[in-house]
């Protein structure tokens, strides 16, 4: 599911990110490990093997942040599908 970047209230953002609870938010936690800092790298390695009880707490708990690495893993995503 896509959506555009700016547009989206903190509401909707949430709903994309809990949309990802019974599927594995794979691109996400790329992001987070690939791009973020110690502590957004070690939280990608959390969500990826989060149950989805727990993707609902991480998300919940920082979804400005995860809606960007949402955001990012989209981008890496695209590029994977284009390589």
């Amino acid at each position: 599911m896509t959506s555009s970047p700016e547009s989206d209230s903190p509401a909707d953002q949430l709903a994309v990110l809990t949309a990802q609870l019974t599927a594995q938010p794979y691109w996400t936690a790329l992001a987070m490990q690939e791009q973020g800092s110690r502590f957004f790298q070690h939280l990608g390695a959390a969500l990826a093997a989060a149950d989805p009880a727990n993707r609902r707490r991480i998300f919940q708990t920082w979804p400005g942040e995860c809606w960007d690495f949402y955001q990012r893993g989209l981008v890496l995503e695209q590029n994977a599908e284009d390589a």
